[in-house]
Formats: C-alpha cells, structure tokens, sequence
C-alpha cells in the first residue's frame, strides 16, 4: 500500500528485518546466480565432455523452456499450497538437480538435470517477491530494496563465483550452487512463517487465456525477441573471448554489476524523462548495435569482451521497462500477466541458443549474433504496432476510481479541491484532518486520495497491498470526516514503477481536478529507499500545478527546493 506517507519517528531501516526475509534474500542471491553461473565454464565444459558448442547450448535452452512451461501453473499451484510450500518445493529441486548435474558425465546428464533445475527456478522466482514483502517489518520500500540488492549480488556474482570454483572442475559450479542453496532451504523452511492463501485460487488456464489481450501479447513477443538476442549473446560470447575460466567470470562479472545498476537506478530515470516507449526503441537499438559489433569483431577477444561488459546497461534497462510496460498494459491480473509475459519471453531465451548453435556450426561463429542483432531489431518493429496502447496505458494510469461521493465539474464555483494523499500509517487521521482544516479555509471541497502502487523489480512486479482493503481504508477515512460534518471526496489511484513513479501520477491526478494544493504526510523511508526506489515527495513537487503541503505534527508546511533539501539532510 503505498503513497505518501506520514509517520511518527525515526523513518524505518529497510535492514531491519526478521529472519523470514534474510533467509529468502539469501536464496535470492543464489537463484539469480543459476544463469550466469554457467557462462564462465562452457568452453571447459565443452572441452571435457568432447561436446560442440551448440551441445552446450542445451543447458540453456532445456533451464529456460522448462521454466517457461512451468510460469503457466506456477500461479495455481502457489495459491493452492500456499507460497511458503511453493518456495520450499522450488529451492529443494534446484539442490537436487543442481547436485545431480554435478555428477553427471555427459552434456546430456547436465541438459536433462538444468531442464529439472528450470522448473525449481520457475517456483521460487514467482514467489520469492511476494514473500519478501509479505514477511518484511522495515516497510515495503525497505523490502524491495532487500530484494533489489540480492538480485544485483545474485547477477553479479554468479558469473564471478562460477570462473572461481571452475577453476577447480567444470563440476565445481553445479556442487557449489547445491550446497549454498541446501542453506537457504533450511533457512527458508525453518525461518519463514506459512502465509495466507488467496481467496479465489489462480486458473490454470488464465495466463494462456490473458494473451488473447493485444497488449500483453505484442508486449511478450518483443520480450520474446528480446530474448532471442540476449541469450545468443549468453550463449555463444564466451568462446570467441578465449579466456580462462576466472577471467571470463571477471567479464560477467562487469557485466552484471551494468545489468544491476541500470535496471534500479537509471531505468525509472529515463522513463520519467523519455516515456517507457520511446526509451525502449532506442534501449533495443543500441542492443542491436552491440550485438552487430560482436557478430563484426567476432575474431578480434577485445571487442567481444568490451560489448559484453557494455551490454549490461542496456540488458539492465530493458528488463525493467519490459515488465513496466506489461503491467500498464495488461488488464487481468499481475500474478496472471507476470506468468503469460514469463511464459511467452522465456521461450525465446530457450529457443535461441539452440537455434545459435546450428547457425554456428553450418555458417561460423559471426552468423548467430548478426540474427540475434535482427531479433532485436524486429522487436523494435513489434513493439512500435502497440505504441498507441502503451502510451495511452501510460498517460492514462493515473484515472481515478472514484470512492465515496464524486467532486463537482471542475470549472464549477469552488470545485478546486485540496487534494489529501493517505495511506496505511499512524497519523493518517492526522494529515486528512490538517487537510480538512486547510480545505475549510480556502473554501474548497476536499478529495481524500491513495495510490496503489505496482512496484517493478528489473523483471519482476508486486502489489504491496489488496485494492480492496485500500478502498476500504478510504472509506473508513470519509465516513469520519462525514461523522465531523464534512463532505469530502475519496478516489484511488495506480501506478506501476518506483515510488517516483507514484508521485508523478499523484502530481498528474492534482492537474486533472484542478486541485488548489496537494497535502500529504512525512515519508517514513529513509534515505537508502528514497535513493533507490525514488523520492515521491520531490517527485511531486517537481510536477504537481499547485502547492504542495508537508503535515508535521499536524501542522501543515509547504514543501520548495530549499525545505526539500532540509527533509532530506534528515533522513
């Protein structure tokens, strides 16, 4: 649930947590190492096992199919058994297979075992989010920085770690990512609390039937193409580089600290600057360039290992502006649009390294990534077909669902509101009725607002709170302001993206009604969640058309550049 914020206190660290949510942050860590993890050992692997690179090539495609497969019933096995079951269910397979891939003796074995391993994946990373959040007590904010932070260790680090124990044994990766992920099991099974079920269990059918909407389909089969290029790169690099195994871990390594940074802190940046489309054009083109570099200077390590590393901004970017535009444009469910786009882009990234291979072997090592450079442009082809409805979904996320009774026209004598945005915290009461008293001055109806926010994490999206139980909060809000005699307005809106995001649909809201200020409470995140995630506050009060007023202590202030600055030498 979230929105500005009001709160008593110091603001809330997001590393103070229980046990529930290191024990799930560590296995995050190792999950997001499964797939850079190989990358340093393929040539040693191909090597050992007397296998071509296209054989190789299996390990990728039997993971990311089978984790395509298994997105499709994810959702409905998770609100049957619960997500605690789910999460166990998932990391205890990816032990298993993991340790069995370790002792096999050929590339069969391995592709076999990674195809069980996918479907370990797949359980734990359509889960893993919602837990995190759901166990956590520094905030949602402080949650999703958690989970921010063990995606980027997991994506850096795998590549870094597999090159260290391949150095030992192309085994050494597969035993390692066994052993590590046992200790979160045991840590998962024994810390995290069971948590409820939903209400209406997840269809087994709804992520296949969800693609009969355009949006969500023309937004999976750019993701799709996007895939197609990515893992042809994944795949294939590593062996014009020429490198040892440590040193190509070195290379992923830089490579995925790009692809962690970007997606967190530059990706929201340049789609509140350029929109999530047009940056998604140019994000697809500079791929295509790279990847037509690497088919270029194939023969040439250095300008293999420079595109790579570059590469990981662009990958970074696009993961989370990919999911952003799913979520704006999909009208069912998250869980249930998050599995159709997972199912629909996972097939690509499993197809392509397959299909890599044999275009290596019948042609050379240039011709995969000169297609993988088409995919990309062709997804900006597919992409531009559902422009209009990206951008409409964009401009138009901040409609309002009206709650309680409507404002008048704006235009009408007096109908500019004072515009009070509320959520989940102690001294909301508080803020509404500094908001009321402010309201009663200026003469203006008073509109009570909350944002609903769709926070996305690279390719991950959550709701940190039930709509309905928001609604109702909101209600409970004007039935109390009914009880003192005054008449007031509620309206819920949505956003997907940071809290940034939040704040610029706030802000969008404000200009649409015409609003004669905007009030709202203290944020109580801390420095750390408001860099990360985004300031709301300073968002807002870079875009809204009117003043925008800080209560503190029930006292109302106006919030400029300079009491920004003041806020934020607070913490």
């Amino acid at each position: 649930m979230t929105a500005p914020h009001g709160t008593h206190g110091a603001p809330a660290s997001p590393f103070q947590q229980p046990r529930a949510v290191w024990a799930v942050a560590f296995a995050c860590v190792i999950s997001f190492m499964g797939i850079g993890l190989v990358d340093p050992i393929l040539p040693a692997l191909a090597k050992s096992l007397k296998a071509s690179p296209s054989q190789v090539s299996l390990l990728f495609t039997s993971y990311l199919v089978v984790t395509a497969v298994a997105m499709l019933v994810v959702g409905a096995i998770s609100s049957r058994i619960g997500a605690k079951r789910t999460l166990v269910i998932g990391l205890a397979i990816i032990v298993v297979f993991a340790a069995l891939a370790g002792t096999s003796g050929t590339v069969g074995g391995i592709v076999g075992y990674r195809a069980g391993w996918g479907l370990g994946n797949a359980m734990f990373i359509a889960t893993s989010l919602a837990v995190i959040v759901a166990s956590a007590s520094g905030g949602f904010g402080g949650a999703i920085i958690l989970y921010e932070t063990s995606l980027g260790l997991g994506i850096a680090v795998g590549p870094l770690l597999g090159g260290v124990l391949g150095t030992l044994s192309w085994r050494g990766p597969f035993f390692g990512v066994a052993a590590l992920m046992a200790v979160a099991l045991i840590a998962t099974a024994l810390f995290v609390p069971a948590l409820p079920k939903p209400a209406t269990p997840t269809s087994v059918a709804a992520p296949l039937l969800a693609l009969r909407h355009r949006g969500l389909l023309t937004m999976g089969l750019t993701a799709l193409l996007y895939n197609w290029g990515f893992f042809t790169m994944l795949g294939y690099a590593p062996y014009p580089m020429k490198l040892s195994a440590i040193r190509l871990g070195f290379v992923f390594f830089g490579w995925g600290l790009l692809v962690a940074i970007f997606s967190v802190f530059v990706a929201p940046r340049l789609q509140a600057r350029f929109g999530t489309a047009p940056t998604l054009y140019a994000n697809l083109a500079a791929l295509a360039v790279v990847l037509a570099v690497i088919a270029a200077g194939v023969s040439t390590p250095a300008v293999v290992i420079v595109a790579v590393i570059v590469s990981g901004a662009f990958i970074g970017i696009n993961n989370t502006l990919t999911t952003q535009a799913v979520m704006l444009v999909s009208p069912v469910e998250r869980s249930v649009a998050s599995s159709s786009y997972g199912f629909v882009r996972f097939i690509g990234g499993g197809l392509a390294p397959y299909a890599a291979g044999k275009l290596a072997d019948a042609h050379g090592l240039s011709l995969p990534f000169y297609v993988g450079a088409g995919a990309f442009a062709i997804a900006i082809l597919v992409l531009s077909t559902g422009h209009k409805l990206l951008a409409a979904a964009e401009s138009g996320e901040a409609a309002a669902e009206p709650v309680g009774p409507r404002l008048e026209p704006v235009g009408t004598p007096g109908s500019r509101p004072v515009v009070v945005a509320v959520a989940n915290t102690p001294d909301a009461a508080e803020v509404v009725a500094a908001a009321a008293r402010i309201a009663a001055q200026q003469g203006s109806p008073l509109e009570v607002v909350h944002v609903h926010e769709t926070a996305v994490v690279e390719e991950l999206a959550v709701e940190p709170a039930d709509a309905d139980a928001t609604r109702a909060a909101l209600a409970t809000h004007l039935a109390r302001l009914t009880a003192t005699g005054v008449t007031a307005s509620g309206a819920l809106l949505h956003s997907v993206g940071d809290h940034a995001a939040a704040g610029r649909v706030l802000a969008r809201h404000a200009r649409e009604v015409g609003a004669r200020a905007v009030v709202l409470g203290a944020s109580p995140h801390g420095a750390a969640v408001q860099f990360t995630e985004g300031s709301l506050t300073t968002a807002l009060t870079h875009d809204a058309p009117c003043p925008v007023l800080l209560v503190r202590d029930g006292q109302p202030r106006e919030l400029t550049d300079a009491t920004l600055r003041e806020l934020a030498s607070l913490g």
